[in-house]
């Protein structure tokens, strides 16, 4: 898949494209289903489909300090879509002049100038321009004068125990907040992975038989709630961020108030491997929380909690229980 950077970095040779719009933050199942739709039509006019997105998040550009909880680093969302087919991914720095870019401005720099649209896809609530004053119908009407179609793909939505609940980045943030990682995989179509860099903790773990990969992540980072739970450590190409090697992980998540730690962390015991981690670039996917983190008593309860807790991983995952 091509990938960069800018507008002015769009390859001179891709001719017409088929171009779909937004963050995609967690390329979820509703994100699927309209990239799917976008690489379909693309496929279909012989075209290359190519992705548009933004960085940073447009709500910290319009409402500084509301930065939401990222669920997808860029390097995973572009592995992720290129999975999905896509051609060609554009980031788009979102900056306060391209926020005041008005409706009819975007796409002609953008959507005409730029990428030379055929067609573009998007889902049927989207909206952009200046104080988000444009509309898929305004795209459309724009689309007949610039030469370009548009499609509106409907939300997609999931069966919940609350009834129909609409598959968004929103309510997979919150499932993760709360530590609920059966319903936001569910609603991801994969379990919720936060990337990083393995970096030297305080060792503790190691001392007392269990060494973990402390897993350093970017500003924003959707880090599931505090607690242990059974996944996986996936090693990651430093250069592409393309996964590697997976193994599976008991993993805590919180400041290790045994030893009244301050700092939050994320720590993966990864099961039946012996290796270095320091310095790898690596994802952990949670797949389901264990229990709460807890204040023990001594080191004796806690190292009782840790085998239990390795006992309960390997359950979760279907593996074999060690002899």
């Amino acid at each position: 898949m091509l990938r960069w950077r800018g507008l002015e970095a769009t390859p001179g040779d891709l001719g017409r494209t088929v171009v779909t719009i937004g963050m995609y933050d967690g390329v979820h199942r509703g994100h699927q289903k309209l990239i799917g739709a976008a690489v379909a039509r693309a496929r279909a006019m012989r075209r290359p489909s190519l992705l548009l997105t933004f960085d940073p998040h447009p709500s910290e550009v319009v409402r500084p300090g509301s930065h939401p909880a990222i669920l997808t680093s860029m390097d995973r969302k572009a592995e992720l879509v290129a999975e999905l087919g896509v051609d060609a991914m554009c980031v788009l720095p979102f900056t306060t002049e391209f926020m005041r870019l008005s409706p009819e401005s975007f796409t002609h720099t953008v959507l005409v100038e730029h990428l030379h649209a055929a067609e573009v896809v998007v889902g049927e609530n989207f909206t952009y321009g200046h104080k988000a004053a444009g509309t898929v119908a305004t795209l459309r009407a724009e689309g007949r004068r610039f030469g370009f179609a548009v499609e509106g793909i409907p939300l997609a939505e999931d069966a919940s125990d609350e009834g129909e609940v609409t598959i968004s980045s929103t309510y997979i943030r919150a499932c993760v907040a709360a530590g609920d990682m059966v319903s936001a995989a569910r609603a991801l179509g994969r379990p919720h992975r936060v990337d990083g860099i393995v970096v030297r903790g305080d060792r503790r773990g190691r001392d007392m038989g269990y060494p973990t990969a402390n897993v350093e992540s970017p500003p924003f980072t959707a880090i599931p709630a505090d607690g242990v739970y059974a996944g996986h450590l996936v090693t990651r190409d430093p250069r592409s961020g393309a996964s590697r090697e997976r193994f599976p992980a008991a993993i805590s998540v919180g400041s290790n108030p045994t030893f009244q730690g301050s700092r939050r962390t994320v720590e993966a015991f990864v099961l039946d491997y012996d290796g270095d981690l320091y310095g790898e670039h690596v994802g952990i996917e949670f797949v389901e929380r264990l229990r709460p983190m807890a204040a023990f008593p001594d080191v004796d309860a806690l190292l009782v909690a840790m085998a239990k807790d390795v006992v309960d991983t390997r359950q979760v995952l279907g593996m074999p229980p060690t002899v």
